[in-house]
């Protein structure tokens, strides 16, 4: 018979509290109100937040989740333009569709779960599905404006986070029909936001490249295509064609196609006008048809990493009551193009096989083009053969027992891709730097590779080097990006380098070997600079850490009199707690990208290839010495 007094272990075995446990009671459960919820985790509805540096950043989703409406209004056949104004942190999007029934502007905005979408009816093919997207951007703003323009007469709400503050009655206007939103995001959430048009641009060509026909004018500029997928390939291609581009359309499908010289393959995939960033079960069946489908057009057992090697495509589906793989639609999960339509993989490959193999057919001089550019990269990949054999060994007993990759714990417990999005490797250069941040990172997401010295210059070399040369072949078995993108292992690259000379230098020549040889990892956005501080200045009570002159100056008046002032020469002088701050949750990353108007080709000639003299020349007439002086 137990007499009440357990000891500990009985306790323990038991399940009985112990002195000093934390009490769990019903008035521990509580239930959030919706915008509550999205207030506290922001991070389930629109991903990161950020502060508006990254394509990715939450400012540019909340901007996304209203236009898309204005979208699914000008994709059911009504309203032709959209405006959107932002300035200083303000967003305003008109477009000029049906507006919304006056009766439920209170609805849409602010009750969870509530849309039109349901009913595929009316919007056969959308974008936003649960009634969230609105609502999310009304509960992360400030102020939320939302205004109905419908037959000759309108309705205002206005918000804040969430919150209504003023409704107004049913009123008569002249304005055309369509719906207005204006909003705020709030600083208390997105701190020291700032929209960037390098960001809001693509975005917005996407849209009209997808919309044939439809106009948006942002802060006055237009954005207007006229040949869809044909607009975008042509913006997004950084070297030339080696056919006039392949334009196939169909009911619910828009694909265009061609190849060009450069190593790799280039996807561009949407679904209902989004942008599959992460691709998804429509771009996997589209790489798969379109190499059986030439396969089959030639009758020749070409591999199909042949019959991809340098292509550039695009496709555009339409899909009933799509099934994302998170909230900010970046992965298509659907298998099905509807409730009673074919498989995804059958709807794209019986596509491609009518009206691919159609036009190869019709086009004798794109087919010979074709051909000649699967036999080339054949004959290519068959004389580096024995090479790559070697090298892949090489690389794998590398990995396996030396530290030049200290890899994470999701990869090292293959947990199959598990939040894959929050992975990273630091591309450093010596031992120090290398152990610095070794011993700074997140073990569970962040790795390390680390550089033995300067690696090769590889501008005009061929594809073989990356196998020969030691440095770029176990870089490249650590990314697993040999047969594409695909096997990526981690989200974001970056380099991280000294901020000297030779540290300039050894990110020049990593920057070049990914634009000759993986060029589609630049335009994926996986690739980026590490920034770490120049300047540490601290007193006994305050230390800031500096990224450029300007900041060190701010810090030298914001601390006053003879602050100790420290400059930063490489990675490996900070100390591993020093470096945490900066590879942590405020990483400060330059993203690289490449544009057409970048002329890849001419800059990497120019910057990498054998022309010295001219080079010495620009470097002489555009010489500025600065001198830094610490005050």
């Amino acid at each position: 018979m137990n007499n009440g007094d357990n000891s500990k272990e009985e306790k323990d075995l038991l399940n009985l509290p112990t002195e000093g446990t934390v009490s769990y009671s019903d008035e521990d459960i509580k239930t959030l109100d919706w915008m509550e919820h999205i207030r506290r985790r922001p991070g389930m509805y629109i991903g990161k937040l950020g502060d508006g540096n990254h394509s990715d950043d939450g400012i540019y989703v909340l901007l996304k989740e209203v236009l898309d409406n204005s979208i699914d209004e000008y994709m059911m056949g009504f309203g032709k333009t959209i405006e959107v104004t932002i300035s200083e942190g303000t967003v305003s999007v008109r477009d000029y569709g049906r507006g919304i029934p006056l009766g439920k502007v209170v609805d849409v905005s602010s009750k969870m779960n509530t849309g039109a979408k349901y009913d595929s009816k009316a919007f056969k093919k959308s974008v936003g599905l649960n009634g969230v997207g609105i609502k999310a951007v009304n509960a992360l703003s400030s102020y939320f404006l939302i205004t109905s323009f419908r037959d000759g007469e309108c309705k205002r709400v206005e918000y804040s986070k969430a919150i209504v503050t003023e409704e107004s009655a049913i009123q008569p206007t002249k304005e055309p029909n369509g719906t207005s939103v204006f909003f705020i995001p709030d600083k208390t959430i997105f701190k020291d936001y700032e929209y960037k048009d390098e960001y809001i641009e693509p975005l917005l060509k996407n849209y009209v490249f997808l919309n044939s026909g439809l106009t948006i004018l942002y802060n006055g500029k237009k954005f207007y295509s006229r040949r869809g997928l044909v607009d975008l390939l042509n913006e997004n291609m950084t070297t030339e064609p080696l056919y006039p581009i392949i334009h196939l359309k169909g009911e619910d499908i828009e694909v265009v196609i061609t190849h060009s010289n450069q190593y790799g393959e280039e996807y561009y995939s949407f679904v209902n006008g989004q942008h599959t960033t992460q691709g998804g079960t429509h771009l996997s069946a589209f790489k798969e048809a379109i190499g059986r489908v030439i396969k089959e057009y030639y009758n020749k057992n070409f591999e199909y990493t042949d019959i991809r090697a340098g292509i550039v495509a695009a496709i555009s589906i339409k899909v009933e009551e799509p099934v994302f793989e998170s909230q900010t639609k970046t992965k298509l999960g659907s298998k099905d193009m509807g409730p009673d339509g074919p498989t995804v993989a059958k709807y794209i490959s019986d596509f491609l096989k009518k009206e691919l193999d159609n036009y190869l057919h019709k086009d004798a001089e794109t087919s010979d083009i074709l051909l000649k550019k699967i036999q080339d990269s054949e004959k290519e990949r068959k004389a580096i053969a024995g090479v790559t054999k070697l090298a892949r060994e090489r690389a794998k007993k590398a990995n396996l027992h030396n530290k030049k990759l200290r890899d994470c714990r999701i990869h090292l417990n293959d947990t199959k891709g598990e939040n894959v999005e929050d992975t990273c490797i630091f591309i450093t250069e010596g031992d120090s730097a290398s152990g610095s941040i070794t011993k700074s990172r997140d073990p569970n997401y962040q790795a390390v590779f680390s550089l033995r010295g300067k690696p090769l210059n590889s501008y005009g070399l061929t594809k073989k080097i990356v196998y020969e040369n030691e440095e770029f072949n176990l870089l490249q078995a650590a990314l697993n990006i040999e047969d594409g993108l695909d096997g990526l292992r981690y989200n974001k690259v970056i380099i991280a380098t000294d901020a000297d000379v030779d540290g300039m230098h050894i990110r020049l020549l990593l920057i070049t070997f990914f634009l000759q040889f993986f060029p589609d990892l630049i335009k994926q956005k996986h690739v980026y600079i590490l920034q770490t501080p120049l300047f540490r200045v601290r007193n006994k009570q305050k230390t800031i850490y500096c990224y450029s002159e300007e900041e060190k100056q701010n810090a030298i008046r914001e601390l006053g009199k003879n602050p100790e002032i420290t400059r930063f020469k490489g990675l490996g002088e900070i100390s591993p707690d020093e470096f945490r701050h900066f590879i942590g949750k405020d990483i400060r990353l330059d993203q690289v990208s490449m544009k057409k108007e970048d002329a890849v080709k001419e800059m990497l000639e120019f910057y990498m290839g054998k022309n010295t003299m001219e080079r010495q020349g620009f470097i002489i007439d555009n010489l500025v010495i600065e001198e830094d002086i610490i005050q």
